[in-house]
């Protein structure tokens, strides 16, 4: 028990500093679009995406992947199979799909995330209206994860992402790491979930290939043209810092289980954000979800807002734990997000 005292104590420190961070780094909006790997940042699981993206305190399993990876080792599964797929901004489709296992040792899962963009014509100086040629960029991050309860109430995980950008003859990799922890019953009290997750922190991305070359008179002098490369900028990954908490109801007037889930997100390239969610069980296999994402900003350009979504979980044949989720997200501008989720646990 005094090991885990000083291991809370130690991480509620942490979290303190990294708060004590956002006053002097507050100026996030300030860089927005400045980030390279913003896919990164893209979400992926209907459960967590109703919630609006709050659920750092209490997600688990293969789900928690994307907003905490301590929550990974929290599972009701031995090993679990997750695939979600997700209509996005600008006709762009995110594809996902993850794996885990308990070893005894702790908990390892494997996921990749990629966009679908589809075809984009090829311009050049002399052809703007397009070569009759077509390119298709390739962005999608692989990641390996690792989780383990240090205790029963407190659990740790972390988060190497492996990046890969390419357009047409461009490409460019980077890694990221993040890491979370989780603390359930704070305070000895039963129900009220602490968490905190610090995200994308890794090298800078710069793209290179073969592109970049080009041909032509760099001066005013009468010479022949010659090859050169043009030298891109590089750029930091998307790094943020979230602490949420959650609180669980069990039977709140006769509708089951109620959640309630709440997170403070700094961005350092983006405004902050606060979001807030709320999970009712209305039977034992069907839970109804709503959340909602504002940014701490004066102006109005913030694309999200509100969002919604329900579950199902069953068993079917041998397979006790089986989901089906959705999440409607509403965009400004675009067409809202529409996020399904299929996940089986052995």
């Amino acid at each position: 028990m005094q090991i885990t005292r000083k291991v809370a104590t130690l991480v509620l420190a942490l979290a303190l500093v990294c708060m004590g961070t956002v006053d002097v780094h507050a100026a996030g909006q300030n860089r927005a679009g400045t980030a390279a790997a913003m896919e990164l940042l893209i979400p992926v699981g209907a459960r967590d995406m109703a919630l609006g993206g709050a659920s750092v305190a209490t997600t688990s399993g293969l789900a928690a992947l994307h907003w905490n990876p301590a929550g990974l080792s929290r599972g009701n599964s031995d090993a679990e199979l997750m695939v979600s797929t997700m209509s996005y901004l600008a006709d762009i489709r995110v594809n996902y799909i993850a794996a885990s296992a308990d070893f005894g040792v702790g908990t390892f899962a494997a996921d990749i995330k990629a966009l679908s963009i589809g075809d984009i014509p090829v311009t050049t100086e002399d052809q703007p209206d397009g070569t009759g040629a077509d390119f298709s960029p390739t962005f999608f991050t692989l990641g390996v994860h690792y989780s383990k309860d240090l205790t029963d109430r407190i659990s740790v995980g972390g988060t190497t992402h492996y990046i890969v950008n390419r357009i047409e003859r461009v490409d460019a990799t980077a890694l990221s790491f993040s890491a979370g922890l989780q603390y359930a019953n704070l305070g000895g009290i039963d129900g009220l979930d602490l968490g905190v997750a610090l995200k994308h922190i890794g090298q800078r991305v710069e793209f290179d290939g073969s592109g970049l070359l080009n041909r032509g008179d760099l001066n005013d002098l009468r010479r022949e043209p010659s090859d050169y490369k043009v030298q891109s900028s590089s750029a930091d990954l998307p790094s943020l810092f979230e602490i949420g908490l959650g609180y669980s109801y069990n039977d709140l007037a006769g509708l089951g289980d109620v959640n309630i889930s709440s997170v403070f997100r700094h961005n350092n390239y983006a405004y902050d954000q606060v979001r807030s969610g709320v999970e009712i069980g209305v039977t034992e296999f069907f839970d109804v979800r709503l959340g909602f994402d504002y940014a701490t900003s004066s102006d109005d350009d913030y694309l999200y807002g509100t969002s919604f979504g329900f579950g199902l979980q069953t068993a079917v044949g041998g397979l006790e734990d089986v989901r089906i989720d959705y999440a409607y997200s509403n965009v400004d501008f675009f067409d809202a997000l529409n996020t399904f989720t299929f996940q089986v646990g052995f």
